[in-house]
């Protein structure tokens, strides 16, 4: 295949608001060993993108400078020592950035599939949100049938994932939202008690649910004053797990009830890990959820989608937190 030398790519003008993504000309990049070169069709949108235009999450060494942490589409070229995927093949993938581009790169251990049934925009919505939440939630976090699971921001990305794949392997979930709408949706996803945050203590909503013993394991993004109020949530041993701190990251601690319960709180970032360590997670996803995406018991949940063009406009509505589930970014061919 005869490949153009240049790509439509949405550029950062400068660190700011949803105003700095332009779209401009890159040249297509070359894969190199262990790579492929994606011909994109849908990448989605995530926080960390929002993080990254505003200049408080900047690339690791060696990532490319475009924003998009996921993307579907063709494999059109690969480096040397790459067995699969070949060039043709229909892919998602995780990447370090690059995403929001006509093309980009993808470590060959961090592509996966796109499940049967899929569309292309389907696709791009899965590789963040499912990568995390598997990491996070059954390896880190040990999630088991006929445990309570509480997520907190149960409407977003994260969440819908998060939800749907803990009540898929027989949890009992519990999920924060803000609003009505959303408390329903997520209902609708699995969750057998949705806790509108804004008009419901969800320490007092989660104990009152769990008969007083409090949930097994809670996913947090919210990091602040949710610390200490994740800790009074917990259940004895129970487990926390931190993959973000919308709230801020400085907290105080009473060490009594981290101790008098035998809690475990942990956290972790998936962009900064090696491909090694990703292409682990991406086997682990293989086995133990495609097949689940495949028979329709789990899906992305899909709350819009903009040309590439507009990614600010993507950004605006992911700021704008009114969504339900992912934002996915579509490319012309």
């Amino acid at each position: 295949m005869t490949l153009p030398q240049t790509m439509t790519a949405v550029e950062l003008t400068a660190p700011g608001g949803p105003g700095n993504l332009v779209a401009g000309r890159l040249p297509v990049p070359q894969p190199g060993p262990g790579e492929v070169l994606i011909a994109v069709a849908a990448a989605g949108v995530n926080r960390p993108d929002v993080l990254q235009r505003q200049g408080k999450y900047p690339p690791p060494p060696g990532a490319p400078a475009t924003l998009g942490l996921e993307v579907a589409g063709t494999v059109v070229a690969t480096g040397a020592d790459v067995h699969w995927p070949k060039p043709g093949d229909r892919v998602c993938a995780l990447v370090a950035g690059g995403g929001y581009a006509g093309y980009a790169l993808a470590p060959a251990p961090q592509c996966l599939p796109i499940p049967k049934g899929f569309t292309d925009v389907e696709a791009a919505a899965v590789p963040e949100t499912f990568f995390t939440v598997w990491t996070n939630v059954f390896e880190r976090g040990g999630l088991k049938a006929g445990e309570y699971f509480l997520c907190h921001g149960g409407a977003s990305g994260i969440g819908t994932t998060a939800v749907q794949l803990a009540a898929a392997f027989g949890a009992h979930v519990l999920a924060t939202a803000g609003t009505a709408e959303k408390c329903a949706a997520v209902t609708k996803l699995g969750a057998e008690r949705a806790i509108n945050y804004r008009t419901e203590d969800f320490v007092a909503e989660a104990k009152a649910f769990t008969g007083g013993n409090g949930v097994d394991l809670i996913l947090d993004m919210v990091g602040g004053d949710y610390f200490m109020r994740n800790v009074e949530a917990c259940a004895v041993e129970g487990r926390i797990v931190q993959i973000a701190f919308l709230r801020g990251p400085k907290v105080e601690v009473s060490m009594d009830q981290l101790m008098r319960k035998r809690l475990t709180y942990t956290g972790s970032t998936l962009r900064p890990r090696t491909v090694a360590q990703k292409g682990a997670i991406a086997t682990a996803l293989a086995e133990k959820v495609w097949p689940l995406l495949e028979s329709g018991r789990v899906r992305p949940v899909i709350h819009a989608t903009f040309p590439l063009a507009e990614a600010g406009k993507a950004h605006a509505l992911m700021e704008a937190d009114t969504h339900i589930g992912k934002i996915v970014l579509t490319v012309d061919a």
